[in-house]
């Protein structure tokens, strides 16, 4: 023990009589370690909000969407393929597989009330989708099925901070607002609920299904239809039996593709694992040219210590000094420097993910700092620092003593 405690004071007086050179070594480790710091904290951050987002849309639930509209081989929006019948048709043909089907058209739109303006995503439905998706009222009701069948209805739910936005924290019930250039009753306030999905569900504002169609899309397809399923354990089954439904209804022949598209969570989150993949792939790589330049210069400075001291090397070995010793300080000094750089990279590398979250905190980003993260840092500069000074320290042990005490 007191051996490895004389060989790190050693290191550090040697590394402390070129302080300016080490120093420089020390930011090279530094830049390249607080890269993989943040790296790790913004997609640890961003994998556990969007895991966070699919486990919100419900283990029991699928989501039909239109394929894409495609003008000579060029994609042009979705295809208008998903109507109110496909619903009329699903639960007649599937009675006892489907609870509920709710129907969604989407957009965004600008919510008024008198000189207070608040932008929000728009969604046509009905009450199915707030049963659904396990929303609650904070004030208020849902909008009931005659308001939902009515192309005339002119009610509205708003997500909590577009109430707060339009209303202070005041009461809304009853209060008018305008959508487009018409006006709607609030009825209902929801609870603060978060992102749903890719959607943030407190900035979104709800209209009945007929309505929306006939006065604010003006058309009759829907973006989406989300079905509960009466047995989740029979998931899969049941998505196939929703896909040949959808086909006869939409005549499409044996052989040609489907003109929508359906997925459950599962599936969905095996396409955003694979996504994530890419990204840390992406992520690291660049990370990792910069820890390489930071290793690179380790290695230059350690090459460099030993010319300079190749007469030290020769006295200590005169004096007793194994070749394992000499190994075992240059060793020293190389994982010195990378440990301090690893150490200031992984401070500032919390220090930039922080400043991410605070930058970004309006579109409730947030990053995410774990064991694993800084045991990863620390790991990482270890690996830098041995690499690095594997080579300087063989070469320094390998000098021959009677030639090393000769050179000027």
């Amino acid at each position: 023990m007191l051996f490895y405690l004389g060989l790190l004071r050693t290191s550090l007086r040697s590394l402390d009589s070129h302080f300016l050179r080490s120093l420089l070594a020390t930011v090279g480790v530094l830049i390249g370690v607080s890269s993989v710091v943040a790296c790790m904290s913004i997609l640890e951050g961003a994998s556990n909000d969007i895991l966070k987002r699919f486990k919100s849309m419900g283990s029991n639930v699928l989501y039909v969407f239109p394929e894409t509209a495609r003008v000579e081989g060029r994609v042009v929006g979705a295809a208008q393929t998903l109507t109110l019948e496909d619903i009329e048709t699903l639960l007649r043909e599937l009675p006892d597989d489907i609870d509920r089907i709710a129907p969604e058209a989407m957009g965004s739109t600008t919510v008024k009330r008198f000189q207070k303006s608040s932008e929000a995503t728009l969604v046509a439905t009905t009450a199915a989708y707030f049963e659904i998706h396990a929303f609650k009222c904070a004030q208020g009701r849902i909008f009931n099925k005659g308001e939902a069948d009515s192309p005339d209805a002119t009610v509205v739910l708003l997500g909590q901070k577009v109430a707060e936005k339009l209303f202070g924290g005041g009461d809304a019930l009853g209060q008018s607002v305008k959508i487009g250039s018409v006006g709607y009753r609030v009825v209902g306030v929801l609870e603060k609920r978060g992102s749903l999905g890719f959607m943030n569900a407190d900035e979104t504002v709800y209209i009945p299904i007929q309505a929306g169609l006939k006065r604010y899309f003006n058309r009759k397809w829907l973006n989406r239809l989300t079905i509960a399923v009466t047995k989740p354990e029979q998931l899969e089954e049941i998505q196939k039996r929703v896909q040949r439904v959808l086909r006869q209804a939409h005549r499409i022949r044996p052989g040609q593709e489907d003109d929508f598209g359906i997925f459950n969570q599962q599936e969905a989150l095996q396409s955003f694992s694979a996504a994530m993949l890419i990204f840390r792939v992406v992520f690291y790589s660049i990370a990792g040219i910069s820890l390489v330049v930071g290793g690179i210069g380790i290695m230059n400075i350690m090459l460099v210590s030993v010319t300079e001291r190749t007469r030290e090397i020769g006295v200590r070995m005169a004096v007793g000094a194994r070749r394992g010793d000499i190994l075992l300080q240059f060793l020293a000094e190389s994982l010195v420097i990378s440990l301090v750089g690893g150490g200031l990279g992984l401070l500032l590398g919390i220090m930039f993910a922080d400043v991410m979250e605070k930058v970004l905190a309006q579109m409730d980003f947030k990053t995410e700092i774990n064991a694993l993260i800084v045991a990863v840092a620390l790991i990482t500069a270890v690996a830098v620092g041995v690499l690095s000074g594997i080579y300087p320290a063989f070469k320094a042990s390998r000098l021959d003593p009677v030639d090393a005490l000769r050179y000027e």
